[in-house]
């Protein structure tokens, strides 16, 4: 029976092909897909042909991006990263056959895999396997934000996720699925008050049934309502950090405005197009504050080996042990079948459908 890939041929033209199974490879092992999360931002600049990659040739080495042919041309072939897998076929005891877990090799109904190159992350049983599409990546993502505000606080000397939000008054600006989880994780490592703002008010009602405490930022100035009501001291007032989870130019301006002096904003974005709403010369100068940017491919300076994807993996299914239920029942927002995937992405990319978190299956 033909694999069928979700491929990306062109902008606005999303498409499900057929190929035949790859031979098992020596030491590899083959699996079936059971779930594919969609993480819309990322996925959607393929779409709409926003994505830095198709565009200019990726320097890995000097970590720039330079004039040239695209690092990822169209077709693209490896959409996705968030899947969840039963092994078939294995020539390996690594991974047996009939292990359930976490990978991420895109949007595609089997693959085949070698466990040295590529990641496989058991579910314990314990776990609705779906949520396991947050555990290889998206998951780690979220925890490798807090790792990053561990480190703004103690460098080389943190030692656990609690460190940056343990007693702390966070702000979180943007309630798509890394906002929610990373302020699922901010709570539950101990931060005094977790605050998460989104001007969509669906989105915003999510917050409110996970616990969160959230803020419609066109509801007046949301930096005088933080500002005021987390003083700190005498010309110190404000959040002690801020989590900027919305790839767009107002939300880091809005981030900029929440921090006390000498604040971090800790950003997980992923900007596709200019940032004039950024305003430098105001809050940023005049109170001092540092923008970090937490970007997965890379754990903070001197905290590798102790931290790497496996720990964060671990981190999140604790997350998801203790808040899954209602993670299942309010974040993610349709299950789709794997054949309507090219009907989704159109819609996603048109917007005439907004969906907060879509999986793929069958």
């Amino acid at each position: 029976m033909a694999d069928r890939v979700l491929v990306v041929s062109g902008p606005g033209r999303v498409e499900l092909v057929e190929q035949d199974p790859p031979p098992l490879p020596a030491g590899g092992f083959r699996v079936h897909t059971l779930f594919s999360g969609v993480s819309a931002g990322t996925e959607l600049s393929y779409v709409k042909g926003t994505n830095p990659y198709l565009t200019a040739t990726w320097n890995a080495d000097l970590g720039l991006f330079q004039p040239g042919a695209a690092s990822t041309p169209y077709p693209v072939r490896s959409l996705g990263y968030m899947q969840v897998a039963r092994v078939v076929e294995s020539d390996t005891p690594a991974v047996p056959v009939g292990a359930v877990g976490a990978m991420t090799y895109g949007h595609r109904t089997a693959a085949v895999a070698d466990p040295v190159a590529q990641r496989f992350v058991p579910l314990p049983e314990d776990l609705d396997p779906l949520l396991g599409v947050y555990v290889a990546h998206l998951g780690p993502i979220c925890a490798n934000g807090l790792l990053h505000a561990a480190a703004d606080l103690y460098g080389a000397g943190a030692r656990e996720l609690a460190d940056g939000v343990r007693g702390r008054r966070v702000a979180v600006v943007g309630a798509g699925a890394v906002g929610l989880l990373t302020a699922l994780f901010a709570r539950r490592h101990g931060a005094a008050s977790v605050v998460l703002l989104d001007p969509t008010p669906q989105r915003r009602a999510v917050a409110g049934a996970l616990g969160l405490d959230p803020v419609d930022p066109g509801d007046g100035d949301p930096a005088v309502l933080l500002k005021t009501r987390w003083p700190h001291g005498a010309g110190d007032r404000g959040a002690d950090v801020v989590f900027q989870c919305r790839g767009q130019g107002w939300a880091l301006h809005l981030a900029l405005r929440l921090l006390r002096p000498q604040g971090t904003v800790i950003d997980l974005a992923f900007y596709q197009s200019g940032a004039d709403a950024v305003r430098l010369g105001e809050e940023f100068h005049h109170n001092g504050l540092s923008v970090r940017c937490a970007q997965i491919g890379r754990v903070p300076r001197g905290l590798a080996p102790t931290w790497d994807r496996e720990r964060l993996s671990a981190e999140t299914i604790d997350l998801l042990r203790a808040d899954g239920a209602a993670i299942r029942t309010h974040l993610v927002s349709a299950v789709v079948p794997f054949a309507q995937a090219p009907a989704l992405f159109a819609d996603l990319a048109a917007g005439c459908r907004q969906e907060l978190q879509v999986v793929l299956t069958g």
